[in-house]
């Protein structure tokens, strides 16, 4: 460091306002260098517009730097300027500057622009002809909202497989059925539907040996008429393993009926407005009945489509198609997760034919003799009348019949009431007293 002599004889630091000056020149060429590649640039990307933007920008930088070195150094004469207060006004000046050059350099983009980027992703452009003197505004439709919600996905989905239902198939009679959702269980009881089982179609045996009859293979009966099965084969369509059905107090329920669509499913979906006699053609029409795995019955429970299907999938078309005839043919509607669930299962299957009602088959009757030829000259033998059918026999009941029970019931369950008044009154009624 150079020194210099004071006519007091001391010596004094060089002044140091040369070096402050040559920083201040150094930091305004870096600006105005910057201000070349800035303006520059801006031309060549934004045009003219955007290039005034970053001159004054630039502008405005330059005059904060010299407006801090004013304010903080304190050598306004070696900026030129009058005082510190002449830097802070300045400083104000340049940032006001610098906002508004920042803005009108980084602006808008032109109205084309900003038209291209409106457009959805994957949108064909619009293209105007150059001799149109004037465009016309495109109307963008509102882009479907994102947010879509499960409900509203799984009904598109069934609406596209309904659309594509050929007449007389399951599919085309599940779209004609109401969509709502359930009504209250209140009020339901399993007497609202009749005793179970009855024999609605007055052909001598209840519905459940119907059903049994119908069902079974390789039967074997305990009466003359064939209508009490005492056992049996089922070819089980809920589980399709092959069961051996035997008519006993610990047997029977391994073997159940069930109603397709259950009673209380039917409860809540009309059932509730109608009289005694149609809730009891309902419970006993073969349509909806079938002999099913006893314990899969029971986890089945009231589900519907939507809460539960058959473990055996080869036999679900089959399942979810009678239970649409069964609510085709009463009037009941679906909730919308049941028909959603429906639809899936028929769309796999579309062709699935919607199952007819029909009769149980006749029961067998016992065998009629083959009329013998009578000699000539002998009178005919006087007729006598057929012998009346026979009750329903009691039930065959096994040595390993659980102790406490006192009764089985028509349907097959069991009884464990200490009192014989009332006793299987919600299961058909009394078949065999233990």
């Amino acid at each position: 460091m150079s020194w210099e002599s004071m006519g007091n004889g001391s010596r004094t630091p060089a002044r140091r306002s040369t070096g402050k000056t040559v920083a201040l020149a150094a930091c305004l060429g870096l600006a105005a260098l910057v201000a070349l590649v800035g303006v520059v640039s801006s031309f060549v990307v934004g045009g003219a517009a955007s290039a005034a933007g970053s001159l004054l920008a630039v502008v405005g930088l330059t005059g904060l730097l010299v407006g801090l070195f004013t304010v903080v150094v304190g050598h306004f004469r070696t900026a030129g300027l009058a005082g510190r207060r002449a830097g802070a006004v300045l400083t104000v000046l340049s940032l006001v500057a610098l906002s508004g050059g920042g803005a009108l350099a980084g602006g808008d983009a032109p109205a084309d622009t900003v038209a291209t980027a409106a457009t959805t992703p994957g949108a064909t452009p619009t293209t105007t002809p150059a001799a149109t003197p004037a465009r016309t505004p495109v109307t963008t439709p509102d882009p479907v909202p994102t947010t879509t919600t499960t409900t509203t996905t799984r009904t598109s989905t069934t609406d596209a497989i309904l659309a594509t239902a050929a007449p007389g198939t399951a599919l085309a009679a599940l779209d004609t059925l109401d969509v709502k959702g359930r009504a209250p269980k209140t009020g339901y009881s399993r007497d609202a539907f009749g005793a179970a089982w009855t024999d609605t179609d007055q052909n001598g045996c209840y519905t459940r040996n119907d059903v049994l009859n119908r069902d079974l293979t390789a039967r074997s009966w305990t009466d003359a008429v064939h209508c009490t099965v005492s056992a049996g084969a089922l070819a089980d369509p809920y589980s399709g393993d092959a069961i051996a059905f035997t008519r006993g107090g610990s047997t029977s329920s391994a073997v159940q009926v069930d109603h397709v669509v259950a009673l209380s499913n039917a409860w809540q979906t009309g059932a509730q407005s109608w009289d005694a006699a149609t809730r009891t053609a309902f419970a006993n029409d073969p349509l909806g009945l079938l002999a099913v795995d006893g314990p899969l019955n029971e986890q089945k429970g009231d589900g519907d489509a939507a809460t539960w299907l058959p473990p055996n999938t080869a036999f679900r078309c089959d399942y979810v198609a009678r239970q649409v005839a069964v609510k085709a043919a009463y009037g009941l509607w679906v909730t919308p997760p049941e028909r959603d669930a429906i639809a899936r299962v028929l769309g796999t299957c579309p062709g699935e034919p919607l199952p007819v009602r029909s009769a149980f088959a006749a029961l067998v009757a016992a065998p009629v003799p083959v009329p013998v030829p009578r000699p000539v000259g002998v009178a005919p033998a006087p007729a006598t009348s057929a012998p009346a059918p026979a009750a329903d026999a009691p039930a065959e009941t096994s040595a390993d019949v659980p102790a406490g029970a006192s009764a089985v019931c028509r349907d097959g369950t069991l009884s464990y009431s200490a009192h014989r008044r009332g006793t299987c009154s919600h299961h058909g009624g009394v078949d065999t007293w233990l």
